[in-house]
């Protein structure tokens, strides 16, 4: 049976980076992607790059249990893990990665123990987060406010999870990532 490995981070930490560095390594890795309630955004595609899933078809699967972790984000935009997207890679002989928030991370590890390994992608500094939030140019000045008080409420979670890695040079956490998987996948 697959392995899972957990990534979370306070959002412009380099999370995703780093996600998808390890998939084009030769790991096993599938992406579990995730399932939402907010519509597809530009070239989106269900079961691309998220399930989506009406509020009232998110709610019932609350309901049914089918989540690992789910999170209502704003008023009827959900966030989740299905259980049968990771029981569909791990029964394909895959080794499954999630990009999931800090709340998240801690469900999925909770649920799996052992067989789950939890990283998490520590920023510098939030002054340093403030500035690759800004150089994105994505956000408001008042989204990047947000995005900031909530990476300082992140950051708190980071004791939680077996392995942090500090991202003060890219290439320097791949590699730290890399190593971190390869011998957790070795065991």
């Amino acid at each position: 049976m697959g392995k899972l490995i957990i990534f979370s981070a306070p959002s412009g930490a380099g999370k995703s980076t780093i996600v998808n560095y390890l998939l084009s390594r030769n790991l096993n890795l599938q992406f579990s992607i995730s399932a939402t309630s907010r519509p597809p955004r530009g070239v989106e595609k269900h079961g691309a790059e998220y399930y989506f899933l009406s509020p009232e078809e998110f709610r019932q699967k609350i309901a049914n249990g089918e989540f690992l972790e789910y999170e209502e984000v704003y008023t009827d935009k959900f966030y989740g893990t299905l259980k049968t997207e990771v029981e569909r890679i791990l029964n394909s002989s895959g080794n499954v990665i999630f990009d999931v928030d800090v709340v998240g991370g801690c469900n999925i590890k909770k649920y799996y123990g052992d067989k789950a390994l939890s990283i998490f992608i520590e920023p510098p500094s939030v002054g340093e987060l403030r500035c690759r939030l800004e150089k994105r140019g994505t956000d408001s000045p008042e989204v990047i406010e947000a995005r900031i008080a909530k990476a300082e409420h992140e950051m708190a979670f980071a004791p939680r999870f077996d392995v942090v890695i500090h991202n003060d040079d890219l290439e320097e956490a791949k590699a730290k990532a890399l190593k971190a998987v390869t011998d957790f996948l070795e065991k």
